[in-house]
């Protein structure tokens, strides 16, 4: 028998800073881009009852560590669970299980602060984000540790949402957040633009992008979900988490979409973002070019935040035990 650790959403919340989320999560991607496996997500649907359930994963030899998300939405109690596996990279053995709900804006908000990191400007101080809800959030928190936010605009279609988000992160960032009344507001003169929603429409227009703008797209884990138009697609150095995902039979939907008007063809993409971490391709080469970084959900960010959650629960005492048997012991055929 293995012992392994379980931790609670309540024991993962607030276990870490969005700063350590987005160092795991920006090292786990180099590690990826040196050759490291991960796959996009496999998401199986489900008429009726109608619901979804999803599943991806990724090898962190370097930390030590492989897992990834399992997770459910919809069914019959129409909503979501997430439940994250993580195990020993080196003797296979289940380290911890987690209750991956709370901590999953933080690593999804530190994928695309690394994806900010390694594409826009140095110089970058002004932000715009359409959505207002968790992920926008997670996304917001952890861009403000790689660049020095000096003013951030925020859009979302409920007025009281993106003026009650808008107050809340004034007080919490040294930037200025302020709340405006359309995407193209906010889009303008923006240093960074980061969409956080599950629009199935473009949600601004990329003929609005000044040069040197960078794009992280979180929202279009979906061939029919598309943040983006085909403007914005067209005119970035397109870099995705993956590049398995823009394909015809990918799932980024934007990209999916402008391949298949012919706006663009595979070879627009210009790299994973684990190789521009890593060295391996190039990121932004002028000030005057726009970058994407389209942001679909691995298993990358996944393990990267679980393996550093469960470090930090175990050098804190957090969490209980339970037992996996290994199948040397449990597949006797007794």
């Amino acid at each position: 028998m293995t012992e392994t650790l379980f931790l609670t959403s309540e024991e993962i919340a607030g276990l870490a800073t969005p700063a350590e989320y987005v160092d795991a999560v920006r090292d786990a991607y180099r590690q990826i881009g040196e050759g490291a496996p991960a796959e996009p997500r496999t998401k199986l649907v489900n008429a009726d009852p109608p619901g979804m359930f999803t599943a991806y994963a990724a090898v962190l030899p370097e930390t030590g560590a492989m897992g990834g998300y399992t997770y459910s939405a919809g069914f019959g109690e129409t909503d979501a669970w997430f439940v994250t596996p993580l195990f020993d990279a080196e003797s296979g053995e289940p380290l911890a299980l987690l209750d991956g709900a709370s901590m999953n804006p933080f690593k999804t908000g530190a994928a695309g602060a690394v994806g900010v990191d390694a594409l826009a400007r140095e110089d970058a101080t002004s932000l715009a984000l359409v959505g207002s809800g968790a992920q926008a959030r997670g996304q917001l928190k952890a861009t403000a540790t790689v660049r020095d936010l000096e003013t951030v605009w925020v859009y979302s279609p409920t007025k009281e949402h993106r003026e009650s988000f808008a107050g809340d992160m004034n007080t919490e960032l040294d930037a200025s957040v302020a709340a405006v009344a359309s995407a193209a507001a906010a889009v303008e003169d923006a240093d960074v633009v980061v969409t956080a929603t599950d629009a199935t429409e473009p949600v601004f227009d990329g003929d609005l992008l000044e040069p040197g703008t960078h794009v992280t797209a979180m929202g279009q884990y979906d061939a029919g979900r598309r943040e983006l138009d085909h403007a914005t697609v067209e005119r970035s150095t397109y870099v995705p988490d993956l590049r398995a995902r823009a394909t015809p039979e990918g799932d980024a939907g934007s990209f999916v979409s402008a391949l298949s008007a012919g706006v663009v063809d595979e070879d627009h993409v210009h790299a994973e973002l684990g190789e521009v971490v890593a060295g391996v391709e190039p990121g932004r080469e002028t000030d005057e070019e726009i970058t994407v970084f389209d942001s679909g959900g691995t298993g990358i960010e996944t393990a990267a935040a679980a393996a550093m959650l469960y470090e930090k629960a175990s050098a804190a005492g957090l969490g209980s035990t339970i037992e996996f048997a290994p199948a040397s012991e449990a597949l006797t055929g007794e």
